[in-house]
């Protein structure tokens, strides 16, 4: 804090100083200014010698980071698309002759075997129509005996000339149309049988019962509107999806080629399967071409129709492999960074397939090349990168370098103290 002090001079009036006596907030303030104005240039005096250390400073720090120094290895090459499943076989069941369902024998839903009753129709009417067609049956049976034994008694006379020529060949022509009718007669009679039959309504393959179209007590007749239920076989399962021209061209293990289903969280869903079915042409409208696989699915784990992930193993290749996550994507395409002289340089990548959580690179990098998967936006081209040192592994300069700044830290207190 400053000090004054008054002081009288000859020249000066005798009541000055008596003025400053009875003023004595005025002494205060001009104390309080001189403080703020020597602590003012003390600040400025500190500011610059801090603008000038920085000014003078090295370097900026560089930045940690985590690598991975990449390799050629055989990864496979992995086609993709989405498909929809459906079953093996689906067949609508129809009602194949008229009249009212009395039973329905099955229930919606379950799994049921080949031959298995499903729908019971109204057989009274089908066993009245089989027993008129035995009855005529038995009726042409009966001329037909009669005929025979006609031919057979004139057959002597007419060689004798006993009778006229004429009278055996009507005879002879008798029998020939008695056993025509027989036959027909026999036919209607298996029309018949086979209609009786129809009332019974069976599974025609084993697989899983679909919902009931008609109910009990409902009249059916053959025709279009005919359908009862529908049975899907979903053991195997077929999977239909497509690929285009330049997918496709990759594909060079037929129908050996090795195929697994995936869902939305890249889990299998089912065993691997086989591709049992290519398209010969391509459709014009999207420029695909269809393909269908096979899996065994016995405990219903994908259903008919559902949607799933079909990944098609077509080959091997040699490629760099990195994480999903250090490469990202820009206007001019993929690209990752890299570790080049100590600084972080952006690197335009060509990527291919997944192979399980990584990206297969076809082409941007050389073996060897550290490519950084983490900090990576906080990254800049050219800032200057620390490889991070492997994880569990103390390097010998790391620790000789940790102990010098525990030294220092020990002895500056002494410093400090003194």
């Amino acid at each position: 804090m400053a000090y004054f002090r008054l002081s009288s001079h000859s020249g000066a009036s005798p009541s000055s100083a008596p003025m400053l006596c009875r003023h004595p907030s005025r002494l205060l303030v001009v104390s309080a200014v001189a403080v703020a104005a020597l602590l003012s240039a003390c600040g400025q005096k500190n500011g610059d010698a801090q603008a000038q250390d920085h000014g003078a400073g090295g370097p900026p720090q560089a930045m940690p980071v985590a690598v991975r120094q990449v390799a050629l290895q055989t990864v496979p090459i992995t086609l993709e698309a989405v498909g929809q499943a459906e079953g093996s076989k689906e067949v609508e069941v129809r009602a194949r002759v008229g009249g009212l369902i009395e039973r329905q024998l099955y229930q919606e839903g379950e799994r049921i075997k080949a031959g298995a009753p499903l729908y019971r129709i109204e057989r009274a009417p089908f066993e009245i129509a089989l027993q008129q067609a035995r009855a005529n049956l038995a009726q042409q049976q009966a001329q037909l005996e009669q005929a025979r034994r006609e031919a057979q008694r004139l057959k002597p006379l007419a060689e004798q000339q006993a009778i006229s020529q004429r009278e055996y060949d009507d005879a002879a022509s008798g029998l020939r149309l008695a056993e025509a009718a027989l036959a027909a007669a026999q036919a209607q009679v298996r029309e018949a049988e086979l209609n009786l039959s129809y009332t019974s309504v069976t599974a025609p393959i084993s697989g899983i019962s679909g919902r009931s179209q008609r109910s009990q007590g409902a009249l059916v007749t053959p025709g279009a509107d005919s359908l009862l239920t529908t049975v899907i076989q979903t053991d195997p399962l077929w999977v239909r999806f497509s690929f285009s021209e330049s997918e496709l061209s990759q594909l060079r293990g037929g129908r050996n080629a090795q195929v697994r289903l995936l869902d939305a969280n890249g889990k299998p869903l089912a065993t691997q399967g086989r591709l049992n079915f290519a398209g010969s042409s391509v459709d014009p409208r999207v420029g695909t071409v269809q393909l269908r696989a096979e899996f065994p699915n016995p405990d219903l784990t994908i259903l008919p129709g559902q949607f799933v992930r079909a990944q098609v193993v077509a080959g091997e290749v040699q490629a760099f492999v990195v994480p999903k996550a250090a490469v990202m994507q820009t206007d001019q395409g993929s690209m990752v960074w890299t570790v080049r002289d100590g600084k972080a340089t952006p690197t335009p990548v060509q990527v291919g397939t997944w192979n399980g959580g990584d990206w297969v690179v076809r082409s941007g990098l050389n073996a060897g090349d550290q490519v950084i998967v983490d900090n990576l936006m906080k990254l800049r081209p050219g800032a200057p990168v620390q490889p991070a040192a492997p994880q569990g592994a103390v390097p010998a300069a790391a620790g000789a370098s940790a102990a010098a700044p525990a030294s220092a830290g020990s002895a500056a207190p002494a410093a400090s103290a003194q």
